[in-house]
């Protein structure tokens, strides 16, 4: 694979950076699109400067100040000509979306079309990944039977006990404008496998994370939580008394999902990819394991349930481990935790 091209959008971000070194590791030359729009959007403490410093100290590695959506990029894609396109670019929050859904779906949806027209046009046998995410099914797994339990919410429904699979509903719910935004976008990338025959997927992702991500209040929360703890500043629980359930995929397993993909591509595939149940937590066992592991404590308050959330959700990925059987989970919970907290 020495002499194969990548190009990464968001190469800086947490998924992004992770795609980047790990082509960069097996010999790739690897372009990469970001602009630190994070900066913009959510402050200095979301900059991506420092992962972008550590990227370009390779010199295989090019970097590229643009916005997805400036029509830059189709030439960009003919210059290249990569064998491989990551599109982790976004405006990632779930609650800012609310305050700029023009701004939003711009970004999310016109910024994947415009990569993907620019594929097709250009370099059509590519394989194009799109970091998609569990917020296109909107609030349809608010619907499903829950068990409370004394610190976390679970699916009671049978077909559940895994997790939520593919046949989730995408429609009839509240998304948020980002839900939307992704879904289009989603929605598009798998138009272009199954109308146009390029080799696409879309990565429905539960909660990514890893020590280089730059976690914000409005994204990225066990990052995030770390940060709050070590800064000793004072921790808000939006609703659902703390018991709300997410899984937790490190994004070094998620970008091997990746490559297996690439080394078997289809066509207009859809999966959802996580942590699944054992990887899964809520934010009052996050708070009992960071605290625990070091030995600080959090000061709590409570504040009202953000609109359209997830009360529970962990993945069912059967679906990518039928299909890519070399495919396995290696970082469980313990790890991310020790992780994230030891590089706080």
């Amino acid at each position: 694979m020495k002499y194969k091209k990548a190009l990464i959008t968001g190469s800086c971000g947490l998924i992004g950076s992770e795609s980047v070194f790990f082509y960069l590791d097996l010999g790739f030359e690897v372009w990469g699109i970001d602009n630190n729009s994070r900066f913009t959007y959510f402050g200095k403490n979301a900059s991506i400067m420092k992962n972008l410093k550590n990227l370009t100290d390779f010199k295989n590695y090019h970097h590229i100040n643009c916005c997805i959506t400036d029509p830059l990029i189709e030439k960009i894609i003919l210059k290249i000509q990569p064998d491989l396109i990551i599109h982790c670019a976004a405006q990632p929050s779930h609650d800012k979306s609310s305050l700029i859904p023009d701004q939003d779906f711009k970004i999310n949806a016109v910024g994947t079309l415009n990569l993907l027209e620019g594929t097709r046009k250009n370099c059509p046998d590519c394989v194009f990944i799109f970091v998609s995410t569990n917020k296109v099914y909107g609030d349809n797994p608010n619907k499903i039977k829950l068990r409370e339990l004394k610190q976390r919410f679970e699916f009671d429904d049978p077909f559940f006990l895994k997790g939520i699979n593919e046949k989730m509903s995408l429609d009839q719910c509240v998304h948020s404008p980002f839900g939307v935004s992704k879904t289009a976008a989603d929605l598009m990338v798998q138009e272009y496998g199954k109308y146009y025959g390029i080799k696409t997927a879309c990565f429905r992702c539960g909660c990514v994370t890893g020590k280089k991500q730059k976690g914000v209040e409005l994204h990225g929360f066990l990052n995030y939580m770390c940060k709050v703890i070590k800064n000793k500043k004072k921790y808000i629980i939006y609703g659902h008394k703390g018991k709300q359930v997410r899984d937790n995929m490190h994004s070094f397993d998620l970008v091997n999902a990746f490559h297996e993909f690439f080394l078997n591509p289809k066509k207009g595939e859809v999966y959802n990819i996580g942590g699944g149940k054992n990887n899964s937590c809520s934010i009052l066992e996050s708070i009992k394991i960071i605290e625990e592991i070091s030995g600080l404590k959090f000061s709590i308050d409570f504040g009202e349930a953000r609109k359209g959330d997830h009360i529970c959700y962990y993945t069912d990925y059967s679906k990518f481990s039928y299909d890519y059987p070399n495919w396995k989970l290696s970082k469980n919970l313990n790890f991310i935790f020790r992780e994230m907290i030891l590089n706080m």
